[in-house]
């Protein structure tokens, strides 16, 4: 029997220390250590490959061979643009979200459509029953995937060992336990010893491995910081509860940009993907209301038009009211004041409310004249013209300024059916207007921009 040790570790970054100490020397967080029992035993059931030792020399940059190994199809084409055009053999990919996003729905998806491939799903806080009515309600119940509802790592591998699957799906990181820890599940200790031991597992036998992460409050991944650097990418499910919008977006990638976003679409059969956003985004209404404007925004690489909706009112009870939803509000009282000190607009008796259509957060600069333009639209009781769309940035002192990939942005919008597009002036320059068949309206300053709309 081996001495059990103890020792303190910072809940916040994994920092271990001897004693307790009350600001962490790493993070310099307040009050994070805990105590946590740890004890190593070698005689447990590990996975250790084929026990063979393989060593190691260094060899000149010139001399390593590359081998371009295919990437694995999820038949998720939203998901294969996020990491890069598919599956890396052997990477470890967190999946961080709120809880009831569609995390394990979107995980358990991906495990039914996969063809040809043998998928465990091992899950830590549902039963068989439970993955198996979720499975039923997407419709999608024959197919190789395999359920284990298991939270100790030795018996996890024992089950690794016999079945041999092509993909490992984790559902949760924070259920696993290890018997080299004496510690409760969850804490910095097991999530560290759980994910490394899976780590060890994923590049000895190139089996991709899938870990849903839980969040903690402010919206980090729960456990320690050195999760997120010990896996190979780090994704993030957004979205809002009230909406039927997500959004997967690649904080961490090693096998790609973590430019690209994921959208999708839920409803009660599971998880849709939305391969063109915009036209789901852009209502279609036949009569024009004053307080809306379209914008001509990007995410990641990927252009979307959204709609952005304003309503400007008497102050009623005194004080006036400023509320956002889906955009900075500090932003906003920044164009606000823009208007008023620039143009002579007077909004500071105004109540003012801005809100992102779709439930989106955005926060591309670019959706600064669509902003302001929705919030004169509204002051002013006068509609847009619906085939106009918007894409600058507005500075303080009331110019427009240029934005970056405005050629992607023109044919989204020209695609969509849109007749006028404005921009800033100086994003003119190295335009091929003879490549676009919408007309490009140059706006140099906000009243410019005024006395094209509104008069």
């Amino acid at each position: 029997m081996s001495k059990i040790k103890t020792s303190f570790f910072c809940q916040n970054c994994g920092a271990q220390s001897t004693k307790w100490i009350g600001r962490c020397p790493s993070c310099g967080q307040w009050n994070t250590y805990v105590e946590e029992l740890i004890q190593k035993d070698s005689d447990d059931k590990l996975w250790h490959g084929n026990n063979s030792i393989i060593q190691s020399k260094p060899k000149l940059i010139n001399e390593i061979n590359i081998d371009e190994t295919p990437r694995i199809d999820t038949y998720n084409i939203e998901l294969n643009r996020v990491l890069g055009g598919g599956l890396v053999p052997g990477s470890v990919i967190l999946v961080g979200g709120e809880p009831g996003i569609g995390k394990s729905t979107l995980m358990l998806q991906i495990a039914l459509n996969l063809k040809n491939k043998k998928i465990l799903y091992i899950s830590g806080e549902e039963s068989e029953l439970q993955i198996k009515m979720r499975a039923e309600r997407l419709g999608k119940v024959k197919s190789n995937c395999y359920i284990l509802t298991e939270t100790q790592t030795q018996n996890i591998f024992q089950h690794i060992d016999s079945i041999n699957p092509d993909i490992l799906i984790i559902d949760s990181i924070q259920t696993l336990n290890s018997n080299n820890i004496e510690s409760s599940a969850g804490s910095v200790s097991q999530i560290k010893e759980c994910t490394t031991e899976l780590l060890r597992f994923a590049k000895e036998t190139s089996v991709p491995v899938f870990l849903i992460g839980h969040i903690t409050k402010d919206g980090s991944i729960a456990g320690p910081k050195i999760l997120e650097h010990i896996v190979d990418t780090v994704l993030h499910f957004e979205g809002d509860q009230n909406h039927i919008y997500r959004i997967l977006r690649a904080n961490k990638n090693r096998y790609g940009s973590t430019s690209e976003i994921g959208i999708y679409e839920m409803h009660n059969n599971g998880l849709a993907e939305v391969n063109n956003p915009s036209e789901m985004l852009i209502p279609q209404r036949e009569e024009q209301l004053s307080g809306t404007a379209i914008s001509a925004t990007v995410e990641g690489i990927r252009p979307i038009l959204i709609e952005v909706q304003a309503l400007v009112t008497s102050a009623t009870y005194g004080t006036p009211q400023r509320s956002s939803t889906g955009f900075d509000l500090r932003r906003l009282g920044m164009l606000l004041a823009v208007l008023e000190k620039r143009c002579g607009f007077r909004l500071g008796i105004k109540d003012i409310f801005l809100n992102i259509a779709g439930g989106l957060k955005v926060d591309d600069p670019a959706i600064d004249l669509a902003v302001i333009s929705a919030i004169l639209s509204s002051g002013e009781d006068i509609s847009i013209n619906s085939k106009i769309c918007f894409a600058a940035e507005v500075g303080l002192s009331g110019e427009i300024r240029p934005v970056n990939r405005i050629d992607q942005r023109i044919s989204e919008a020209e695609k969509l059916g849109f007749e006028k597009i404005c921009i800033s002036r100086y994003n003119i320059k190295g335009i091929m207007k003879k490549s676009f068949k919408i007309e490009l309206v140059e706006i140099r300053k906000i009243e410019e921009l005024y006395k094209y709309l509104f008069t």
